[in-house]
């Protein structure tokens, strides 16, 4: 097993999921979270099934933060 960290977006048609720390496009979608979510971990799955879990491997170790900024427009 290997833990991801996964950015969910919420917009206004759906929501969107993409893995933080692979290498590649890989985007999950749908109308729910959980959707969404369920998308992106098939989308990783067939990842590893096309190209290799030794591609995986190579990924360093991300931290991923996230904040709000004013700014004037």
């Amino acid at each position: 097993m290997k833990q991801f960290k996964i950015i969910i977006e919420k917009h206004p048609d759906g929501y969107v999921a993409y893995p933080i720390g692979i290498v590649g496009a890989i985007v999950g979608q749908g109308d729910t979270y959980e959707a969404a979510l369920s998308d992106v971990k098939s989308a990783i799955a067939t990842y590893i099934e096309v190209f290799g879990k030794e591609n995986l491997e190579d990924t360093s170790p991300v931290e991923v933060f996230i904040d709000e900024a004013a700014i004037a427009v």
